[in-house]
C-alpha cells in the first residue's frame, strides 16, 4: 500500500510539472505590482518607475509602481513577504532593507528567507559634505580634529538608524575616533542645518546635495564607495584618506515572495538585466548618482546577507538602540 501511494504521488508530480511549466511560460497574464517603501517622487520611486517601465515593454503587461512609505521600507516589504508567490507582487528593496534587518528587534518577515532575490539594479555612494565656507578641506582633517577632541566633531544625517547614520558610525569605528551624531528629519533638514553652520559636516546621497554643490554653497570632501563617484571625480574616497577598506554604498534591487517559481524568477531576472542595458534607464540611474549593475539571484542573496551582518555589528558596537 505504501509503495502504491508513493507511485501515485510521483505520478501526480509528473503530471503537475507540465502544468507549472506552461503556467510559467504564460507569465505574466496581468499587471504586476512593484511596491517600494518610500515617498512618491523619491529615489526609490524613480528607480522603480525607470526599471519597471522598461521591463513592461518586454513582459507585455504593465508594471504598476505602488508606494507604501513608512517604517524604513518595512511596510512595503511586509506586503510583498505576505503576498501570493506568483510573480505579481514584487519589491523594490533598497539598502534600507538590510539596515532594517539589523536595526529592528522584530520584523513581520525574515529579511532574506522570506524573499526570492531577483537581481540588484543600482549601487550608489554617499557623500560627506561641508559648508563651502568651512575651513575643513578634507576628511583627514575631520579625523584629526576628532582625534584631538573626542566626541566634539558632529555630523548630520537624515535620522537615527538611517544608512547615513550607520555610515558615520562605521567611519568612527574604522578610523578609531569618536564622532557626535546629529540626527535630522530627512536630508533636506540636515542640508539646511549645514548651510546655517549648525553642524560641521553631513552624510547624504548625491541627489540630495549635488544642486547645492554645483551652486557653490556646499563642498564634498569624501565619497563613501570604493571608487570615486563619476559625478565628482575630483573628490577622493574615504579609503583614499586613510580609512582603508571603508566601503558604504546603498543599493536597490528586485525581490519576490519566497516560493515564487524559479521559472518566474528567471524571467524577471532576464528582464531586469535587459532593462539595465537600455540607455534611458542607465542615464536615469546615473543622474541619481547610481551605477547600473545587475546580479544573479544568488549573488544578490549573498550581498544582502553580508550587508545585514555588517550593519548588525555596527549597531552593536555603536550601542544604537534597537527599534
Amino acid at each position: 500500500m505504501h509503495r502504491r501511494h508513493v507511485l501515485a504521488a510521483c505520478g501526480a508530480a509528473a503530471l503537475g510539472w507540465p502544468t507549472l511549466s506552461a503556467w510559467a511560460q504564460a507569465y505574466p497574464e496581468r499587471a504586476i505590482k512593484l511596491y517600494q517603501g518610500f515617498a512618491p517622487g523619491g529615489n526609490a520611486d524613480a528607480i522603480a518607475r525607470a526599471v519597471g517601465t522598461e521591463m513592461a515593454k518586454a513582459l507585455g503587461q504593465p508594471v504598476v509602481v505602488e508606494a507604501q512609505s513608512g517604517a524604513g521600507g518595512t511596510i512595503a516589504a511586509t506586503t510583498v513577504a505576505r503576498a501570493k508567490p506568483d510573480g505579481y507582487s514584487l519589491l523594490l528593496a533598497t539598502g534600507g532593507h538590510a539596515v532594517a534587518g539589523a536595526l529592528y528587534n522584530t520584523l513581520p518577515y525574515k529579511s532574506v528567507a522570506d524573499f526570492e532575490m531577483v537581481s540588484t539594479i543600482t549601487f550608489f555612494p554617499f557623500l560627506m559634505v561641508v559648508n563651502a565656507n568651512s575651513k575643513i578641506q578634507s576628511l583627514r582633517e575631520v579625523i584629526a580634529n576628532a582625534q584631538a577632541a573626542p566626541g566634539s566633531v558632529g555630523y548630520g544625517t537624515a535620522g537615527v538608524g538611517s544608512t547615513h547614520h550607520l555610515a558615520g558610525e562605521l567611519l568612527a569605528k574604522m578610523a578609531r575616533v569618536s564622532l557626535l551624531h546629529v540626527p535630522y528629519r530627512g536630508d533636506a533638514a540636515s542640508i539646511t542645518a549645514l548651510l546655517a553652520g549648525d553642524v560641521p559636516f553631513i552624510i547624504a546621497p548625491p541627489t540630495a546635495v549635488l544642486t547645492n554643490i554645483q551652486a557653490g554653497k556646499l563642498r564634498a570632501i569624501a565619497t563613501t564607495g570604493l571608487q570615486r563617484w563619476p559625478g565628482l571625480p575630483n573628490v577622493p574616497t574615504v579609503a583614499e584618506q586613510g580609512v582603508t577598506g571603508y566601503d558604504v554604498r546603498s543599493w536597490a534591487g528586485l525581490m519576490a515572495p519566497t516560493g515564487t517559481p524559479r521559472a518566474v524568477v528567471e524571467r524577471l531576472h532576464a528582464e531586469v538585466l535587459r532593462a539595465l542595458q537600455a540607455p534611458a534607464v542607465r542615464q536615469r540611474l546615473e543622474d541619481m548618482g547610481g551605477e547600473a549593475r545587475g546580479s544573479t539571484p544568488e549573488e544578490m542573496k549573498t550581498m544582502v546577507s553580508h550587508e545585514i551582518e555588517k550593519w548588525q555589528q555596527v549597531v552593536a558596537d555603536a550601542k544604537i538602540p534597537k527599534q
